[in-house]
């Protein structure tokens, strides 16, 4: 802690930053945590698809307040309020996954407006929209990315650590798979994914059934690259704590830590080099060796990765490359042997594979060339490779992560550490378990309907889209 920190977070250096506005952020609801209030649905139309899902997941629902002129109440001093629920709802879902209209928006707004003020704490605002590929005309077109636009500016306008997100669906997607995603947007695993648009699109049969688990992997082997510390740490705890057999991945250096975390979570420790070129070999042989014959590989998440931050100006070729062959080449590397390979210990009939992304890789940084182009890298291969996939089982998916405090972050300056903790619509900085928790959701095996995605974990931070 430097001395400006010290200053700050004394008993008199807190009264003084509240005076200058800097409040203190929100709790945030996380974990498996569902909202103590009623979950609110609206639909804009006919469609039954969200109201099906929900029923599935055994989550009733109430009706949603609108706002119209005859429900409306004025103050003491004679404006008109919207009006108000008689307690508090944990979220409102509205199923729009019809809607082609503009003038139909006015049916989202009406839901809008009463819980702006009205949520919990920790409240979710989830649209279920149309995907614009799929509009029939301009009119349908520009109403879909409408939406885009309002739950984008509702996550900005919501307090209290509440979230807003936008799924986009096809016309093909059913009740079933939409399962895992209102599962995790309505709980608290979701805490840090705000101002999101990502697509659910259809997955196989019968796949949904762990949507309701909390031990969605047991039976499962999952890799975690870079897993000795920091987010790769917290990403195999998460999905030990949800039944995988993890496999933990880092360089010899680390050889302490991840032998560690290994027993800790009663998994497996590999010491590897993830650009070497037996990378993808080393990893199905120790799964073999360790795990048996038959065991095969369920996910990989690649979390591997390095910084070399210097400005353009001054950035040579090595500081280049090093970024880039860790960070991207060699996650290619080795999804490429495990998928074009028949490797015993490799991928069965289903899989996943996550790469870790970053908003510098969506909106560049200063001094990032070489990590942004990589970043930026793993999002292209990622939507690349899930068309590759669309048929095999195996979905690939990304998230990228904003400002995560970890040890490495915890080293930067006070002053610019807590901008870069503020600039974002839940005004904190997130925890390595919101990464975590986003990426088990993505490879939960009742998600194999969302399949090319790259999801932030940020807040909703300002820069990027």
């Amino acid at each position: 802690m430097d001395i400006l920190e010290t200053i700050v977070t004394s008993g008199p250096g807190r009264v003084v930053t509240k005076q200058l506005g800097l409040k203190d952020p929100p709790v945030l609801r996380r974990g498996r945590i569902m909202p103590a209030g009623t979950i609110a649905l609206s639909t804009t139309g006919a469609s039954t698809l969200v109201k099906d899902a929900l029923a599935q997941l055994n989550i009733s629902t109430g009706e949603a307040v609108h706002d119209l002129a005859d429900n409306r109440r004025k103050d003491d001093k004679g404006r008109e309020q919207a009006p108000k629920y008689s307690s508090a709802p944990g979220a409102l879902v509205i199923d729009a996954s019809d809607l082609t209209k503009l003038d139909d928006l006015e049916l989202v707004r009406q839901v809008l407006r009463p819980v702006m003020r009205g949520l919990e704490k920790s409240g979710r605002v989830i649209v279920v929209g149309p995907h614009p590929a799929n509009a029939a005309d301009s009119e349908a077109r520009a109403t879909a990315e409408a939406l885009d636009g309002i739950v984008r500016t509702v996550g900005k306008e919501l307090t209290g650590g509440s979230t807003a997100n936008l799924i986009r669906v096809r016309p093909e997607t059913r009740p079933e798979d939409l399962l895992s995603t209102l599962s995790f947007l309505i709980s608290g695993r979701s805490a840090f994914v705000d101002g999101q648009t990502w697509e659910v699109g259809t997955g196989a049969e019968g796949t949904a059934t762990t949507a309701t688990s909390d031990k969605p992997f047991d039976g499962r082997i999952v890799a975690v690259t870079g897993a000795a510390r920091g987010i790769g740490a917290a990403i195999a705890k998460t999905f030990a704590e949800a039944g995988a057999t993890v496999v933990v991945i880092d360089l010899a250096m680390a050889g302490d830590s991840l032998a560690q975390v290994a027993v800790d979570l009663g998994g497996s420790a590999l010491q590897l080099d993830i650009t070497a070129e037996d990378a993808a070999e080393r990893i199905t042989r120790h799964i073999t060796k360790t795990h048996g014959e038959d065991a095969k590989l369920y996910a990989i998440v690649h979390n591997a990765g390095i910084t070399r931050d210097k400005m353009l100006a001054n950035l040579d070729e090595k500081k280049w490359q090093q970024v880039i062959d860790i960070n991207l080449k060699a996650e290619m590397a080795i999804n490429e042997a495990l998928l074009s390979q028949n490797l015993p210990g490799g991928f069965g009939n289903e899989g996943r594979i996550v790469g870790i992304a970053s908003t510098s890789g969506i909106a560049g940084n200063k001094g990032q060339t070489n990590y942004a182009a990589s970043k930026a890298g793993v999002i292209g291969y990622t939507d690349a490779l899930s068309f590759e996939l669309a048929e095999t089982g195996i979905t690939a998916n990304a998230v990228a992560p904003g400002f995560i405090e970890t040890e490495m972050t915890g080293a930067i300056p006070y002053v610019s550490r807590e901008i870069f903790r503020r600039v974002n619509s839940l005004s904190q900085g997130g925890q390595p378990k919101d990464v975590a928790e986003t990426i088990a959701y993505l490879c939960d095996p009742a998600s194999g309907a969302v399949n090319g995605q790259t999801i932030r974990v940020c807040g909703q931070n300002l820069v990027g889209k």
